[in-house]
This record gives structure tokens, C-alpha cells and sequence, in this order.
């Protein structure tokens, strides 16, 4: 097994995701087809990325908190009986389940 390499957290790495009205897209969003995601192999993935690669980032949270928000907006994720989440609160979103079931795993 190799060693977890990772840099120590810096204090804003555990600072609160900003709530409150969205920004313009992130460069990072522009490249990407939610649409139309690539295809890609899965086990192969898992054995040429090594372990220390599979984390997720602070950057990697406000690009989730960024798309989920906009599908809400767009209808695309919506309120669930076990999941009444005003589409126009800015605080309080979806609950990950929703999340995964309307959005992670359609693209998945």
C-alpha cells in the first residue's frame, strides 16, 4: 500500500462553503457536458490513479454546490416527498440523496 501524501490542510481549507446569491460560472464549469458526460472506464481508472489522487477538495465542493444549485433553478433536481427543500432557498439545498438520485447517478 502506498502512503496517504497529502499537504496539510491550510485554515481555509475548513472554512464554511459561501451561502448566499451565485457568481458567474467557474472556469472549471465551462468544460465540462453534464449533458453528455464522457464515457469512461471505471476499473481501469481505480488502477492507474493512485490512492493519494482520489480526494475531494474544497474546489471539488463549491463545483458540486455550483451545479446543484443550478439544476434546481433550471427544474432539472426537484423537491421529493421525503425531501421538501424550497428550490429558492440559497442555505439549504437538497438533501444528497436527491442529489445522487437526480444528479450523480443519471450521469454516472
Amino acid at each position: 500500500l502506498r502512503p496517504f501524501l497529502r499537504a496539510r490542510p491550510s485554515a481555509q481549507s475548513f472554512a464554511p462553503l459561501r451561502a448566499g446569491p451565485m457568481r458567474p460560472r467557474a472556469r472549471e464549469d465551462r468544460g465540462f457536458d453534464f449533458e453528455h458526460p464522457p464515457v469512461v472506464d471505471g476499473p481501469r481508472l481505480h488502477d492507474e490513479v493512485p490512492p493519494e489522487r482520489w480526494c475531494v477538495v474544497r474546489s471539488d465542493l463549491v463545483h458540486l454546490r455550483r451545479l446543484v444549485r443550478r439544476r434546481v433553478l433550471d427544474g432539472r433536481i426537484e423537491p421529493t416527498p421525503r425531501d421538501t427543500f424550497d428550490a429558492f432557498d440559497e442555505s439549504i439545498g437538497p438533501c444528497i440523496h436527491t442529489v445522487n438520485r437526480q444528479l450523480i447517478v443519471p450521469i454516472t
